[in-house]
């Protein structure tokens, strides 16, 4: 498994979109932190598995939640760049490296 890094503003939407769903339902907020685990795990397990787009980015969409990982691989490195909204600002975090 490879090792796992986070940008520093994908930890910021990370814990936003967290406590966003805890304002509305604990139990939401509990769905959403798991199912972003699952996907964080899933993508260390087999990181090729999801599409690459320009840039090497790769894209993880949540299943039971309008947000998707965004990561690129270096080395034995994942990169998460984004945890973004689909339907919020599309493309801005294109200038993180």
């Amino acid at each position: 498994m490879k090792h796992i890094e986070f940008h520093l503003e994908a930890v910021q939407e990370l814990i936003k979109a967290k406590e966003w769903y805890r304002l509305r339902s604990e139990m939401a907020s509990q769905a959403f932190a798991l199912e972003v685990d699952n996907a964080i795990r899933s993508i260390a397990d087999a990181p090729e598995r999801w599409p690459e787009s320009e840039g090497g980015i790769r894209r993880k969409v949540l299943q039971r939640f309008p947000y998707t990982v965004l990561y690129r691989t270096r080395s034995e490195t994942i990169y998460v760049i984004a945890v973004a909204h689909q339907r919020r600002r599309p493309g801005y975090w294109h200038t993180r490296k």
